[in-house]
């Protein structure tokens, strides 16, 4: 599927995951995305906080751009070591 999106031309993909699941975030590594940051949010309809860690893959080479609408949407937002 990735190489699918690659070809259609779209530049990068994200994807999130609850720190809860690492199993989620262990596939978002196996095809090849890499860790930005981390954010808790306000998750609903169950309205308790989540900490979302942020995974992106870029496929035009522009490797340093981050998707940051998370990162800016919610002020509580940090990058975690050994990710």
């Amino acid at each position: 599927m990735v190489e699918q999106v690659k070809k259609s031309g779209i530049p990068y993909i994200t994807a999130t995951h609850d720190v809860n699941n690492p199993g989620s975030g262990n596939v978002m590594k196996n095809i090849g995305m890499t860790y930005c940051y981390s954010y808790e949010e306000q998750w609903q309809p169950k309205n308790f906080p989540v900490i979302f860690r942020m995974y992106q893959l870029n496929f035009d080479g522009q490797n340093e751009r981050v998707y940051q609408k998370y990162w800016d949407k919610n002020p509580n937002h940090f990058i975690e070591d050994n990710v």
